[in-house]
């Protein structure tokens, strides 16, 4: 069991040979104001690899992603962000966003007044490589079939489909979802929870916050809990599936 206490500074594992990190957070601190929020959360993730996010309300986990994203708040103090080899710690938000980084909120953030076709054009910040508009369709049907439609018209579930779809129209390199699930009817979800399962087939490297901790937990291949801005574990997903004691305690399920 990768349990750790709650006062215990993480060190991301070194990966040689032909598994590296791909992604690297070492020792994040974080702050909004005077709080203090990220608390020297350090992980690593290997291409391709889904890490869900996970921990109560206020462990710090949206803050993380954001800082990650590096977005004006919250402010990091401390700490590297490294992906594929780039400092994202000396990067903005736009040149994080540049070298591969997509962070999809949960507000989703669809712009109003443009189609959904618009609203996929206008998120590529250069012609794509692999992720064309016509190949965004193919894996989102309903988006196709509602393509000149205004986007804001869509339901909540459609809404989400396209905050993704906007991700990946960047040929990104790091998928960031923050509480995917939110607010969505059950049939719904099991939909997202498929779009998503089709990313990771893609060899996307994806790090998921969620409530819905089992669901994210079936997508992923490992988990990290946060509590009160630390790591308190760190393993395979399975591990956090397998283990009651360890989900009431920091998940309250």
């Amino acid at each position: 069991m990768s349990r750790l206490k709650a006062t215990h500074r993480v060190t991301p594992v070194n990966r040689t040979g032909s598994d590296p990190a791909f992604f690297s957070c070492w020792d994040i601190h974080s702050y909004y104001g005077e709080s203090y929020i990220v608390q020297g959360v350090s992980f690593d993730i290997r291409e391709g690899e889904v890490l869900a996010l996970l921990g109560r309300n206020g462990a710090g986990k949206t803050s993380t992603l954001r800082s990650i994203a590096r977005v004006d708040s919250p402010q990091v103090t401390h700490g590297e962000l490294w992906l594929d080899h780039q400092p994202l710690h000396s990067m903005k938000s736009h040149e994080a966003a540049q070298s591969g980084v997509a962070l999809v909120p949960e507000d989703r953030r669809i712009i109003a007044g443009m189609t959904v076709e618009e609203n996929l054009i206008l998120s590529q910040i250069a012609p794509p490589i692999g992720w064309t508009i016509e190949r965004i369709y193919e894996h989102f049907p309903r988006l196709a079939e509602r393509r000149n439609q205004e986007a804001t018209t869509l339901s909540g579930g459609e809404q989400q489909m396209l905050a993704v779809a906007r991700a990946l129209a960047r040929d990104i390199k790091l998928l960031l979802l923050d509480e995917p699930y939110e607010g969505l009817a059950p049939v719904i979800v099991h939909e997202i929870e498929r779009i998503v399962d089709g990313i990771k087939k893609q060899g996307i490297t994806t790090i998921i916050v969620e409530q819905n901790a089992v669901a994210a937990l079936r997508l992923a291949d490992r988990a990290i809990i946060l509590d009160m801005g630390k790591v308190v574990f760190d393993g395979l997903a399975q591990e956090v599936l397998d283990d009651e004691e360890l989900r009431h305690e920091y998940l309250a399920i």
